[in-house]
């Protein structure tokens, strides 16, 4: 049964999205300075959360990846569809690019 099948009230109304990315930094010192400059200028952190902040980014580049993902911006112009509740990390990884199932979302 799909939910197509199914009636009204039973559609499911919540859904988890699942999204794996891996990015490369080819530029940790620009990634660390446009995470700072970002977190500068976020107007809904308060000053305990601008100095964690701060931190993360200062011990790690993945730290400073974070501050650039936007899961309502993503969501935005979704019609019907309001975000409910969003979290997120970041943390260095291993990766080999020839691993199967990474080459065919390779982008060059």
């Amino acid at each position: 049964m799909t939910s197509i099948d199914l009636p009204e009230q039973d559609v499911p109304r919540y859904v988890r999205l699942t999204i794996e990315l891996i990015a490369e930094i080819t530029d940790e010192q620009a990634l660390k300075t446009a995470a700072l400059a970002q977190v500068k200028e976020d107007e809904y952190l308060d000053d305990e959360e601008r100095a964690q902040s701060v931190e993360a980014i200062e011990v790690d580049p993945s730290g400073s990846l974070a501050h650039f993902i936007d899961p309502v911006a993503l969501l935005a112009d979704v019609p019907g569809v309001e975000l409910t509740s969003a979290t997120w990390e970041s943390a260095q990884t291993e990766f080999e690019a020839t691993e199967e199932g990474y080459d065919e979302y390779t982008v060059e």
